[in-house]
């Protein structure tokens, strides 16, 4: 039975969040054999969702988050924390980090290897304290929006999975990608409301426990 937590988060003065929840599978992929970057590909591919990277995370990064389209995110190795629902409010990552320069509420949420996060259009989210530690690389080949050529799988089968590293998945058909800090939408918060629902969970397809039970 699939372990589900949901977290409601409001909208902030510069983040739009969510109406729907934002949901953590917690150890859903917990065996190793599970986590191979080209198996998650292919069920991400069944399910009308399309993997656009796999990235190794540093001590930190901006807290960000994508207008127009859902996210899913996948643990591959290591561990960190993830701060969802806030923004920044100073560019200075130490303080943003560790300090107190950051919008009031959101969740910090521990991530750890076979850990999966659906996240809706709208939702701020931001890495750190990732361990081991390591520098900010994208692992895969490409830009990060998505892995050009016939041999995704390959490509997938080959990467060196070293640090705290997440791979990410984007619906297809459902949305276009951007990256927003804080305030960009201010005023149009409900775009990202209303962004479609996809069809299927990533992982779950249309299980009551996923985003087709949970996104209403």
């Amino acid at each position: 039975m699939v372990e589900v937590k949901k977290y409601h988060l409001p909208p902030t003065r510069l983040i739009p969040n969510s109406p729907h929840p934002l949901l953590h599978y917690k150890g859903l992929l917990y065996e190793p054999s599970q986590r191979r970057p080209e198996d998650i590909h292919d069920t991400l591919e069944g399910n009308g969702w399309k993997t656009q990277w796999i990235f190794r995370y540093g001590p930190t990064q901006a807290s960000h988050y994508h207008s127009r389209i859902h996210e899913a995110m996948v643990v591959l190795t290591g561990t960190a924390t993830i701060r969802f629902g806030v923004a920044d409010t100073d560019p200075d990552l130490d303080k943003n980090t560790w300090g107190n320069a950051r919008e009031e509420g959101g969740v910090d949420i521990a991530a750890a290897p076979g850990d999966v996060f659906v996240i809706p259009a709208g939702v701020a989210h931001k890495t750190y304290d990732a361990n081991p530690s390591a520098e900010f690389s994208l692992l895969t080949p490409g830009e990060g929006r998505g892995i050009p050529g016939p041999t995704v799988r390959e490509a997938l089968a080959s990467v060196q999975l070293l640090g705290f590293t997440m791979m990410g998945a984007y619906p297809k058909d459902c949305g276009s990608w951007d990256f927003a800090v804080g305030g960009d939408s201010a005023g149009n918060f409900e775009a990202s409301w209303n962004v479609p629902k996809p069809e299927k969970d990533p992982f779950l397809l249309d299980a009551p426990e996923g985003i087709v039970g949970q996104w209403r």
